[in-house]
């Protein structure tokens, strides 16, 4: 009876092994997403302007190549830091504004041994999700300059009366409020990174 107890007592163990590895990929994914979509958050900003009164401008920013690169080595960085190597990195579109970055993590330890066999040989796995959405538009009476399928609105300078009109200072909308662009408000303020899966 006390060998059975014992038995049991080891494999509750090896269980709380297991959801441990678990959770350690989780985390590792879930921080290499976040740090994938941080980084093409910085790289976007400065763009978001010529983004928003271009056709298409989003859809081209997302698009980026160097961006999406950097964003990759990021995601790698932090999996590493968590002890995990990234193995799976999926950039892709979500609604109009968004865009998402899918990882994969294996941890780079095991379950280690236990009464159940093969623990010795089993890495943790996760996958995690963040989007960044973009929330800031030109406001309404900028005009639209439509095409595409992202909103592509485009500035209207308002003549002044004196014989050298000068345009008026261009404005986005973020979350309702308008905001200046000179100077760029913060880039928190122009996309929102968050875990969605």
């Amino acid at each position: 009876m006390v060998a059975g107890l014992l038995f049991l007592a080891l494999a509750f163990f090896a269980v709380g092994q297991a959801a441990a590895t678990r959770n350690g990929a989780q985390g590792a994914a879930d921080a290499a997403a976040l740090a994938a979509a941080q980084r093409a958050r910085e790289e976007w900003g400065p763009k978001v302007l010529t983004a928003l009164t271009t056709s298409g401008g989003l859809d081209n920013i997302f698009k980026d190549g160097i961006v999406l690169a950097d964003a990759r080595a990021e995601a790698v960085n932090f999996a590493a830091q968590n002890h995990a190597d990234l193995t799976g990195f999926d950039p892709h579109p979500g609604d109009v504004g968004q865009f998402m970055f899918t990882v994969g993590t294996t941890t780079d330890y095991t379950v280690g041994k236990s009464v159940i066999p093969g623990t010795e040989q089993k890495h943790g796995t996760a996958r995690a999700t963040a989007m960044i959405e973009l929330r800031c538009s030109l406001p309404p009476e900028a005009g639209d300059g439509g095409g595409g399928s992202s909103p592509t609105p485009t500035t209207t300078p308002t003549p002044t009366p004196t014989s050298s009109p000068t345009p008026s200072p261009v404005t986005i909308t973020c979350d309702g409020q308008d905001m200046p662009v000179d100077p760029m408000p913060d880039l928190e303020k122009i996309f929102t990174v968050k875990l969605v899966d």
